[in-house]
């Protein structure tokens, strides 16, 4: 069946953009996906909306081959402030690291994700509003992570790796 969606007015985004952070912290992200989908489609470049839905999407990494990281990244990358940009850029490959674990992934195939995430917090960093520590705060989680496991669970065995 195919369904012609139908459109919300402009004057009701403020509304269905707190609905839709709401369905967010009950943890239903695909109805605040929708909810940031329709605002989007009235007003194509609205930033909490594009923040919104690229957590949104984040929130259904399952650490599996059919989570949509580029459809994060494309969202994450239509953000105007470099420091949004970089700090949701981190949060994406953070994401998807934590995701990968909890699907019982070794630890040392995701270690490029973790520096790659804390990469883009110290950039962040180096940029964030004053007072806004954000970046600090996620870099040592990943920090943390890190320190959870043992030094060789972040490395490969070259015995291993080589069959041996």
């Amino acid at each position: 069946m195919q369904f012609e969606l139908k459109t919300i007015s402009a004057s009701g985004i403020d509304a269905a953009l707190s609905k839709a952070e709401t369905y967010r912290f009950l943890k239903h992200p695909e109805d605040a996906e929708s909810i940031c989908r329709d605002v989007l489609a009235i007003e194509p470049n609205h930033q909490l909306a594009l923040r919104v839905l690229g957590l949104s999407i984040t929130d259904q990494f399952a650490g599996t081959p059919s989570d949509r990281y580029a459809d994060a990244e494309n969202v994450f990358q239509q953000l105007t402030d470099e420091y949004e940009k970089l700090y949701y850029s981190g949060l994406l490959y953070e994401r998807r690291a934590k995701a990968q674990l909890q699907a019982g992934r070794p630890p040392h195939t995701v270690t490029v994700l973790l520096e790659s995430a804390m990469e883009h917090y110290e950039k962040a960093e180096r940029i964030r509003p004053t007072g806004n520590d954000d970046a600090l705060l996620r870099w040592n989680r990943c920090a943390r992570l890190f320190e959870s496991r043992l030094e060789s669970d972040w490395h490969r065995e070259v015995g291993i790796e080589m069959g041996e």
